[in-house]
């Protein structure tokens, strides 16, 4: 971690210009091409105060794991421009500590066991303008980069990310810079026109077999998801059996999974 790094405090050595995406090299020059300046969506750079070269950065963390909160913390502190001034672990947390911190840059785990990091980014863009949101997740998903984009995120990276690299991500997206690959804004553009998709396998469901995959996704077992609904245990397992039938899998957990990164968040 030196290349990037201060060498006296109140000097800050410019981002270095890169010739792909900050991910790993599996995923350098797929269709994950997610990181190139690109026009604002869903908020975008024009309304992010960029913060001046010889300024301090101030970061915001949201995880709900302490010790990938405590390793950012320490990575980023080690950086003589940057410093984190703030931490949560759920989006209420979050959303609450960012609008009275206002920093620079909240750097946001996509899924929480409490909330959703896309959720917070949406309010914090709302409540906090200049504040950028640099969503981090571990797992590459278009539909979240969808809803990242569409909620007003700077940048979406996954957690594999070399540290060096995230450092030159959040001073970038502080700089008021967009992250965002062009192909990827357009393909959000596009949808944006058309309207989403529906998808497959969950096309011929019920209303009522969407809301016990809904619930399914969340980790409920059938007696808990009938309490929620007010069903027998045994009309939910019923219900459970046809949802699989519908979606062609065999084990709950295989559609619990599938819903998780499919059905569309709700609103709260």
């Amino acid at each position: 971690m030196t290349d990037g790094r201060l060498r006296h405090r109140g000097q800050r050595s410019r981002p270095e210009e890169t010739s792909g995406p900050f991910f790993p090299c599996g995923l350098a020059g797929t269709k994950h091409r997610w990181w190139r300046d690109a026009a604002a969506v869903g908020g975008g750079c024009g309304s992010i105060g960029a913060v001046v070269d010889g300024d301090r950065i101030t970061v915001f963390l949201l995880d709900d794991h302490e010790i990938v909160r405590r390793g950012l913390r320490d990575l980023l502190d080690s950086e003589g421009d940057i410093e984190v001034i703030g931490e949560a672990a759920t989006e209420e947390q979050a959303v609450g500590r960012v609008h009275a911190l206002d920093p620079d840059v909240a750097v946001l785990d996509v899924r929480l066991a409490e909330g959703n990091g896309i959720e917070a980014c949406r309010e914090i863009r709302s409540r906090n303008p200049r504040t950028a949101c640099l969503m981090l997740t571990s797992f590459p998903d278009d539909e979240a980069l969808f809803q990242a984009i569409m909620a007003g995120a700077s940048g979406y990276v996954l957690k594999q990310i070399g540290s060096h690299d995230l450092v030159v991500a959040i001073r970038r997206v502080a700089a008021g810079q967009n992250l965002l690959d062009p192909v990827v804004t357009a393909r959000v553009l596009e949808r944006i026109r058309r309207g989403p998709d529906e998808d497959e396998r969950l096309a011929h469901l019920t209303a009522q077999e969407r809301n016990v995959l809904d619930l399914l996704a969340e980790g409920m077992t059938n007696r808990e998801i009938g309490e929620r609904l007010h069903l027998a245990e045994k009309t939910i397992k019923n219900y459970v059996t046809a949802l699989l039938s519908k979606m062609g899998m065999a084990r709950r957990t295989e559609a619990a999974v599938y819903a998780a990164r499919h059905l569309p968040q709700k609103e709260t």
